[in-house]
């Protein structure tokens, strides 16, 4: 069983940049690939970036290409999410998420959530 806690949201203003944490409890990241995940008001849950366990590999979506970065730290204690030029349309609910599968955009194949953090961005 691997606990996600997501840390770091917020507000910030349109262009301005965030850093969101996902630390997972008792164990560490190794062996899990991870992806944050977000749901904004009045719309589904979508992938928003993700790190394959394999090869550190990393995809992400369309939205956020060239403004947000995923990263683990070497300790493999925590997995970020660095965003940078934020948008009004980024506002939403942040969700950590982890599985021993290799890397993929479908929430239905990641077993581990965290509860999720909202960061809003104002124009």
């Amino acid at each position: 069983q691997v606990q996600l806690v997501e840390s770091g949201g917020g507000l910030a203003e349109a262009g301005m940049s965030l850093r969101l944490f996902c630390k997972a409890q008792q164990r560490t990241f190794r062996g899990y690939t991870m992806a944050w995940f977000r749901r904004a008001p009045g719309k589904d849950r979508e992938f928003v970036a993700g790190i394959n366990r394999s090869d550190g590999s990393t995809d992400y979506a369309d939205s956020v290409k060239g403004r947000f970065t995923i990263s683990n730290d070497n300790a493999g204690n925590t997995a970020s999410l660095q965003m940078n030029s934020l948008k009004s349309e980024d506002t939403a609910v942040y969700f950590c998420a982890a599985t021993t599968r290799s890397l993929s955009r479908r929430s239905d194949d990641f077993d581990y959530w965290g509860q999720g953090t909202q960061v809003t961005v104002s124009s």
